[in-house]
């Protein structure tokens, strides 16, 4: 077992790991020989600086055993990659998967870090060839990298961009087709920026209607869920984090949302038996 804080120190921060898988999940650790429920997901499902999010609530509500899974930077490397999740989540009576974002995943034209899929490793020479006017050099996080390239503002972003949506359907598929528990799939759509008077998502590219379209036959139910961060909306102040951890904070859903979502998934979840 291992444990140990992060950040602010508050609750919010407590990471955990389970036997078997080398990624970090929402702490306190659960005993799991008892039947439990799981979610598993990135910074949301974790609910980063938030004291309660939707899988405990989840869990209150329903008065099952709902253990968080939920892992800061997991990307499709992290989720598609680690055998003990794999294991964790087969040991469950139901699974409820946010699916992760596109840019998170090693590619045909760059390579990110194995478990913090958020940072980019190197750049293939796919990519280098496709676009050798840019120095990579400098260049460490995936969001980064995608800004780069669509400021060229040329048919070639699409080029990478139909490799990521191809690279993402392919492996979250074969992730599903491993699991031996029922799948309830769901889509955040969390949107950061203001453009007029509507919310849009963050610069990158999308998961698309095909996309999740493509997952549903492995699935016992879907949902798409729209959100927006706390530094859109009013929630800022209802999150727990340190004086220096602002600029992260903003970009975090907030317990309003956490409610939210929990109060759509209760109703899927009872759907179900």
């Amino acid at each position: 077992m291992s444990y140990h804080q992060t950040g602010s120190g508050g609750p919010e921060d407590a990471v955990c790991q389970y036997d078997g898988s080398r990624l970090w999940f929402r702490g306190p650790r659960r005993v799991l020989d008892l039947p439990y429920m799981a979610c598993v997901g990135g910074e949301e499902t974790h609910g980063r600086f938030v004291e309660y999010p939707f899988a405990a609530i989840l869990e209150e509500r329903l008065g099952q055993r709902c253990v968080n899974f939920g892992s800061l930077f997991c990307g499709v490397d992290a989720l598609c990659g680690d055998e003990g999740l794999v294991s964790l989540l087969n040991g469950a009576e139901l699974c409820i998967l946010q699916t992760p974002n596109v840019l998170g995943q090693s590619n045909h034209f760059y390579r990110v870090h194995p478990r913090r899929n958020d940072r980019v490793l190197a750049p293939t020479d796919n990519l280098v060839d496709l676009y050798p006017e840019i120095d990579f050099t400098d260049v460490h996080f995936v969001r980064h990298l995608m800004a780069r390239l669509r400021g060229f503002r040329d048919a070639r972003f699409e080029v990478v961009a139909e490799e990521l949506r191809r690279n993402w359907a392919k492996r979250i598929s074969s992730f599903l087709r491993r699991l031996q528990v029922p799948v309830f799939l769901m889509h955040l759509r969390v949107q950061h920026q203001m453009v007029g008077e509507h919310q849009v998502e963050e610069a990158g590219v999308s998961v698309t209607d095909q996309m999740l379209e493509a997952l549903r036959p492995y699935c016992v139910g879907s949902a798409d869920v729209n959100a927006c961060v706390s530094g859109q909306s009013d929630e800022l102040e209802d999150l727990l984090f340190g004086t220096l951890q602002q600029p992260l904070a903003e970009h975090m859903i907030g317990p309003a949302t956490h409610r939210s979502i929990a109060n759509m998934l209760i109703g899927s979840v009872r759907n179900l038996n």
